[in-house]
């Protein structure tokens, strides 16, 4: 089950969108009227002027499924899991509306609701993104419902306009950051198919704050294609590839100690990955052995100096328990 929560300023708009749907069906609700899209962007409106001050007042949030999935989802179904979704993330108190909708190959709801609650106080969406993950991953796991892989999941023949283009781009990038060392190299491998980088600085510096991907008329900063490519996170994945290269030339020029010093600053920069993106970064092993870093050639007098060390070691610990024994 993946989420993905939005906020707006408009109940009419997203109402009609999300109600107006083809084959959309109205599945459940709590303190609005269902008749239709008009009454129900008025009841959203009614209790939205207990805050006027909120500009974003619209809740929308869209829960899918895989469709391996589909079978295990009734109507009441998908009503509870959204329920339960709320509940971990802290909607509660307040009007909504859950909308089926069937008009892709996997199952998946809209659900609608109020940011100003009963009692006419905001409903926080701080950390909604972080929130959102951990309510789907325990959702997921507790019903044993099939585990996408995120983005790689996605249909990209189903996509049109900007959309189309956000994912052309993670693609492209994501391919590039697979073997490029530097910038230049990742603008020169971007280059190729048509994307160009822009970098934003920092005032009166030359210091990079941020960094957008441009390709025909779409341009997008890296963070709003995917998290994981914002500049600081791409930049951290360019100097690990330097590092694993480094790595492996110093293994093939025997500096064992270079290459162990190499290999602890990739295993920091894996750990440092995991705790911004725990499901999905790489393990060390993992990013050693891709195909683009596999050493040319065995290295047997690094291989040889470790055994040799381990072997001295076992020695001391030997003679130092003969000592004690006598």
């Amino acid at each position: 089950m993946m989420g993905k929560p939005i906020t707006g300023r408009s109940f009419g708009g997203c109402i009609r969108y999300v109600v107006d749907k083809q084959q959309a069906k109205i599945l459940a609700a709590a303190g609005v009227r269902m008749q239709n899209a008009s009454t129900l962007a008025h009841d959203f409106n009614l209790q939205r002027k207990m805050r006027p001050e909120l500009g974003k007042a619209v809740g929308h949030l869209v829960l899918s499924w895989s469709k391996e999935d589909l079978a295990n989802l009734s109507d009441d179904i998908m009503v509870e899991r959204a329920k339960e979704y709320m509940e971990k993330v802290g909607i509660r108190d307040t009007q909504f509306v859950v909308v089926r909708h069937s008009d892709r190959d996997h199952p998946h709801l809209h659900l609608i609701y109020n940011r100003v609650d009963n009692n006419g106080k905001t409903i926080s969406d701080k950390n909604n993104f972080a929130k959102n993950v951990k309510a789907c991953k325990e959702i997921t796991l507790k019903y044993g419902y099939h585990l996408g892989e995120g983005k790689e999941q996605v249909n990209r023949q189903a996509l049109k306009g900007k959309e189309k283009t956000r994912y052309e781009l993670y693609d492209a990038i994501k391919a590039a950051m697979k073997t490029a060392t530097t910038w230049k190299e990742l603008e020169a491998a971007l280059a190729k198919q048509g994307t160009k980088i822009a970098y934003k600085f920092r005032s009166g510096t030359s210091e990079v704050q941020g960094v957008s991907f441009e390709k025909g008329d779409v341009k997008m900063k890296g963070s709003a294609i995917d998290r994981s490519l914002s500049y600081a996170q791409i930049d951290a994945s360019l100097t690990r590839n330097q590092q694993v290269e480094q790595y492996h030339a110093a293994r093939q020029a025997n500096e064992p100690s270079l290459a162990s010093q190499l290999r602890e600053a990739i295993r920091q920069s894996v750990q440092a990955e995991y705790r911004h993106s725990p499901d999905g970064g790489k393990g060390l092993l993992q990013i050693l052995l891709e195909p683009q870093f596999v050493a040319a050639a065995p290295d047997p007098m690094g291989d040889a100096d470790i055994a040799r060390r381990k072997r001295k070691k076992h020695e001391a610990e030997h003679s130092q328990s003969q000592g004690v024994s006598r």
